[in-house]
């Protein structure tokens, strides 16, 4: 579904991507971990169109999507959720629901799809009318998740979705993100709580300064003497 082919990408002059590769098949959930300032961000951006890179192709569904915009993008099915969740604080759960929705025109696909989300986060359907400020950091976070949803994407790229949260709620995000997937969307997860990411996850990344430094299953991961002592503190 996914193939990013030799990928360099810049802040200014300082380059946060050297010669990525990297690649998601329809179904999958894959992790990217790795520690602050790795590149894992930076990498979702560069798939969205946020960030351009300098060299290197993004394909999806065989087509390069290098220099599409971003809304391009999301048209043809890949969707965010970025990191810091970022909704909407001054709308309507349901306002930022239909935001999420902004591209498509199919009325009654998209009432389905406000229907999915609340079965999927029936917190959401709660507080469907209160303003997505007030929520707290969890729900928002359930907000965020959902909203990349309405797109209908075939990929949802999911930007530290347990950032923040107590145990709890993070149990709760990381029930969901399955659930998501048996839905028929593939999943590509950034995530610092390598455990839990790897725990869920088919396949696995782990990014190091902009580099890819190990790729197997996500079994193969969690017996890896480096995933052990650099990022499960064993």
């Amino acid at each position: 579904m996914l193939e990013i082919e030799n990928i360099e990408a810049y802040y200014g002059g300082i380059q946060a991507l050297h010669g990525l590769n990297l690649r998601v098949a329809e179904g999958e959930i894959v992790t990217l971990i790795g520690g602050n300032g790795a590149g894992k961000s930076t990498t979702l951006c560069t798939i969205s169109g946020l960030v351009r890179p300098r060299r290197g192709r993004v394909r999806f569904m065989g087509n390069d999507i290098t220099n599409l915009p971003p809304h391009e993008i999301v048209g043809l099915g890949i969707c965010q959720a970025p990191e810091g969740r970022r909704i909407f604080a001054n709308m309507s759960v349901y306002e930022n629901l239909e935001l999420g929705a902004y591209a498509r025109r199919d009325r009654v696909g998209i009432t389905r799809d406000m229907q999915r989300v609340y079965e999927l986060f029936p917190r959401l359907a709660e507080r469907a009318k209160q303003r997505a400020g007030t929520l707290s950091g969890g729900e928002q976070q359930m907000l965020a998740i959902a909203r990349a949803l309405m797109s209908r994407p075939k990929l949802l790229l999911l930007d530290e979705p347990s950032l923040g949260l107590a145990p709890f709620l993070v149990r709760e995000i990381f029930r969901i993100i399955p659930e998501v997937r048996s839905q028929g969307t593939t999943v590509l997860l950034v995530e610092q709580n390598a455990r839990q990411a790897l725990a869920i996850a088919d396949r696995g990344y782990v990014l190091e300064t902009g580099r890819i430094v190990l790729s197997d299953s996500a079994g193969s991961l969690l017996e890896s003497e480096l995933v052990r002592k650099a990022y499960l503190g064993e």
